[in-house]
């Protein structure tokens, strides 16, 4: 059988190197400020999207109530949306970067089957002792909950020793 070569494109090299940039507000877990406004500026420059203005300009809007009262949160800050517009925007290149992820790993297993088989029971194994480990200790955790409650229980609960109260009362001639 022939091997198929692929190149890893430079944007998935790129996708898994780290940038060393302080982060600001995340949607989706990519940062507002320093990755969506920037991208999402350059695609209306490009003409590829058309988000407003005021959009890009101020991202995020007043979280209000049907009433239109401001909406807070238990620590007294107001809550803060980002802007329908760009969320929308936000969530279609979030689906499309998956479905690209998913494209690219189908694409490497096409093209080199035996080596990406290979890889995937190479990394069963290697996580096997860590997935042990873990099953241990949760069972060790639970027994010493357990145990721990049994013991506050046990000081809880009088024993045959103790009277109760309406013996002691009986004992002293309280009736």
């Amino acid at each position: 059988m022939t091997e198929h070569t692929l190149e890893t494109p430079s944007y998935v090299k790129a996708l898994l190197q780290p940038t060393g940039k302080k982060a600001s507000r995340k949607v989706w877990s990519i940062d507002l400020e320093f990755v969506w406004l920037p991208f999402f500026t350059a695609t209306n420059v490009q003409g590829d999207t058309a988000i407003p203005k005021e959009a890009l300009g101020a991202p995020l809007r007043l979280s209000k109530a049907k009433d239109g009262t401001v909406k807070f949160s238990q620590n007294g800050r107001p809550i803060l949306r980002v802007v329908p517009q760009l969320s929308e925007q936000i969530k279609i290149v979030r689906e499309n970067f998956t479905a690209s992820l998913l494209n690219y790993a189908g694409e490497v297993q096409k093209a080199k089957p035996d080596q990406y088989k290979g890889e995937v029971q190479a990394c069963y194994e290697a996580g096997q002792p860590i997935a042990q480990k873990m099953v241990q200790d949760v069972e060790q955790a639970v027994l010493m909950a357990q145990a721990q409650a049994e013991a506050a229980e046990a000081v809880k609960a009088p024993t045959a020793a103790t009277p109760e109260p309406e013996r002691e009362r009986e004992a002293v001639g309280v009736a």
